[in-house]
């Protein structure tokens, strides 16, 4: 069962560590490299922990004769 933020049976360090992390705008990117996209993949390329590269492969399904 998820647990809230503002259960008070949390104390203060559960009570943050339940908090949602801050968005990063790498996120935002791959969240929008996501949308729309129904077969295909979506790459994060990674340096020293920081997202320096995302690929989108789009494949188009073609329907059967």
């Amino acid at each position: 069962m998820p647990v809230s933020p503002d259960d008070s049976s949390l104390s203060a360090g559960d009570r943050a560590a339940a908090q949602p992390a801050p968005h990063s705008p790498a996120l935002d990117r791959i969240d929008e490299a996501l949308r729309g996209l129904r077969f295909g993949s979506v790459l994060a390329i990674v340096q020293d922990g920081v997202v320096v590269q995302i690929e989108r492969t789009e494949k188009l399904r073609l329907a059967s004769r």
